[in-house]
Parts: C-alpha cells; structure tokens; sequence
C-alpha cells in the first residue's frame, strides 16, 4: 500500500526545487496534494506533469505573507474529504544578495519574518481545527543547517529559520497530546535553481562543508519529508532532522 494513501497533503513554495520534489512524491505515494506557489507558470505545470504521471495533484496560487490567501489554500483542500492530514511548510523568502547584520536592509528582515516564518505559522494554525478534530496529523518544516550553524552573510535568513526550529518544537510539544507531529527538516546544499555555480566559490565551499563530498538533490529531501508525513514516523514529533550531507556533524 502507498505510505500516503487516502491522505490531504498541502506543500508551500512547491513550483520549484525541493518544494516540487516533495509535492511529487507526496502525489507518488498516493496523498491528494495541493500545492501553493506564487509561480503560476511552475505550479500548474509541475502539478499538471504529476497529474499525467497518475497522480491527485492541484495547483493554488498563494503568497503564504497573505493570511487570507492561506486560509483559502487549506479551505479548498479540505473540500476534498473533510481533511488536512499532512502539511509541508517549504516556502521561505531568500534574498540575492544576502546581507550581515550591519548591512541587511530592513525590508529583508520584513519579508523574511512574514513570508518564511508567518506563512508557516498562518498555514499551521488553519490546518489544526482539521488535526484536531481527526486526532491526528503531520505537519514537516523545512529550515536550513543555518538553522542549526552559523552561516556567512546571512542574518536575517539565518535567524528566521532557527526561528522555525523553535516554533516546531512548541507545536510539538502543544499539540502532540492530540496525535499531531511536527517537525523540521534541516537542509544543506541542495542543487535548485538558486544554486551557486558549479565550479564557483561557493560552490566548492559548500562541497568541503560536507561528508560526503557533494551537493544534494531536490529528492534527497523529499524522501525525509515522505518520512515524516507517514505513519512510519508515528514516534517522531519536536525533532530537527539533518538532510546535509553531514555538513552539521563536521
């Protein structure tokens, strides 16, 4: 049997990268997934391509900053069955150039606070009256090993996503009683669209930061977050998982 069958999954930021490698495994392992991007373009494609594969998926344009369009997002999920079973929190706002403390403007720290960190909060708290009534549910956080190291040039990034560490801890820990999960993935260097160039500077630093001597793919992650979205992880709830290559173990 398929480790999310019959399941409502909802995955923010799932146009691109590790978002959309999540929203495809969820739709492989048999959950209907809705899947929020402000990408339309991205969103309706990759959902399309998942759909052709045989797979339940659905696209939503949401800008999770905007707290009624989440509430509409997790609303027109529910129509489905009457429930949200699994939520992934994948979206963040990252900035090109990052900035030190001395230099972030404070539009990046106002972005970053509302898109990554309030737009898990706002989908956290409309999926919950659903996990509260079903007694169950789980609910995966993607962060960054920066929330766990330091990392250069990078302050407010850095500290929203160490931010959702404890948030996911304090969801854990209040609602863990009713049978709902939640925890957070930590991911490396992973290849996406934003990705250094090969070769680059920082490209090669990421390389050195980890064990095994290369940068991670999109999948890498999802199948931890397939993990965590499934029964087979009844037992884990309030954990900050690692998906880096060991870049937090050196």
């Amino acid at each position: 049997m398929k480790r999310l069958a019959n399941k409502i999954a909802i995955v923010t930021g799932a146009g691109h990268g590790i978002g959309r490698a999540i929203s495809q495994i969820y739709s492989e392992e048999g959950a209907a997934v809705f899947m929020c991007s402000m990408n339309v373009e991205a969103g309706e494609g990759a959902a399309a391509e998942f759909r052709q594969a045989g797979g339940d998926a659905t696209f939503i344009q949401c800008d999770v900053s905007q707290s009624d369009q989440v509430s509409r997002v997790v609303a027109a999920a529910a129509k489905k069955n009457g429930r949200i079973d699994v939520l992934c929190n994948n979206a963040a706002y990252i900035t090109s150039p990052w900035h030190a403390a001395g230099d972030a403007p404070d539009e990046e720290w106002e972005k970053s606070f509302r898109v990554s960190l309030m737009g898990t909060q706002w989908f956290t708290k409309a999926v919950l009256p659903f996990m509260l009534k079903q007694k169950s549910g789980a609910i995966v956080n993607i962060g960054s090993v920066q929330s766990l190291v330091g990392g250069r040039d990078s302050a407010a990034y850095t500290s929203i996503k160490t931010a959702i560490v404890g948030f996911t801890r304090s969801v854990a820990y209040d609602y863990g009683p009713q049978n709902i999960r939640c925890n957070i993935i930590c991911a490396g260097a992973i290849k996406t669209r934003i990705s250094p160039e090969p070769g680059s500077e920082l490209h090669q630093r990421q390389i050195s930061k980890t064990m095994l001597g290369r940068i991670g793919e999109p999948r890498e992650v999802a199948a931890a977050a397939l993990f965590l979205a499934s029964d087979e992880s009844s037992y884990i709830t309030g954990a900050a998982i690692p998906v880096d290559g060991g870049w937090t173990a050196i």
